[in-house]
């Protein structure tokens, strides 16, 4: 594959830098992203993009999960199992990723996403306060359930992936938004730590590329983070609303032939 221009490689870190922040505060990075990669890089192999798409988000991650830690100090009580589980997962994802084509998870993503959405629309007061609704082993058990399911997607695609993983800790676990995105960038670090183990070996990562917006979505994460801990709950409810909405629009436009 060729080098991208200088002007392609701007446009992809300016994409990088937004999808950081977004992903930060509710997860849904991959929503931005992956299309642009998909758009810069048109030559390159699908497992290419994927595994440059994490390279980028591993950046990302790391920034807001540590900011996440140090500022709302997550229970590692759930943390730990979740991202045991995601690692897991999203490893075993990776591991057949370039096996399984991306339209066969459009419909099922879609119609997640569109109950996922509907419930936090129904539900005005989710998410607003911890509230835990299972205790001792239940809650590990659910959390590991959802690290290992959650993770495997990320592991095979992984757009949305956050906004999954805040919606297993706010609508089934009970916490608010701000801590369940918290846990959130904590197992979606694991998940794009994992992804990354599978394909640097098989040599998918186009580092140049990948480590120009590593850069420009650490910035984003970082920013992003500081932002759901300052803006609080209400500000993530109401960003989390805006890319699930997002995502159902770009998914079922492509599903019934909208767009490419």
């Amino acid at each position: 594959m060729s080098e991208p221009t200088t002007t392609v490689l701007v446009l992809l870190a300016l994409a990088a830098l937004l999808a950081g922040f977004v992903d930060a505060v509710v997860g849904g990075g991959g929503l931005i992203q992956l299309p642009a990669l998909l758009l810069g890089l048109p030559h390159a192999a699908p497992v290419e993009v994927l595994a440059t798409n994490k390279l980028a988000s591993f950046c990302g991650t790391t920034v807001s999960s540590a900011t996440y830690y140090r500022r709302v100090r997550p229970d590692p009580r759930t943390f730990g199992p979740l991202m045991l589980a995601a690692f897991i997962g999203s490893a075993c994802g990776a591991a057949v990723a370039s096996r399984i084509p991306a339209e066969a998870f459009d419909p099922i993503v879609l119609a997640a996403l569109l109950i996922v959405g509907a419930y936090v629309v129904r539900s005005p007061s989710l998410g607003g306060v911890t509230t835990l609704r299972f205790a001792g082993r239940r809650h590990t058990a659910a959390a590991l359930v959802a690290g290992l399911v959650i993770g495997a997607y990320d592991g095979m695609l992984g757009p949305g992936t956050g906004s999954f993983l805040v919606f297993a800790l706010v609508g089934v676990l009970g916490y608010s938004f701000l801590e369940g995105s918290a846990k959130a960038r904590l197992a979606n670090w694991a998940t794009n730590l994992a992804a990354l183990a599978v394909f640097v070996p098989q040599g998918a990562v186009l580092w140049h590329v990948g480590l120009v917006m590593g850069a420009a979505n650490l910035v984003g994460g970082y920013l992003g983070a500081r932002t759901a801990v300052a803006r609080g709950s209400r500000f993530v409810r109401v960003l989390f609303l805006v890319v699930v909405g997002a995502f159902v629009v770009r998914i079922g436009g492509e599903l019934v032939g909208l767009w490419g």
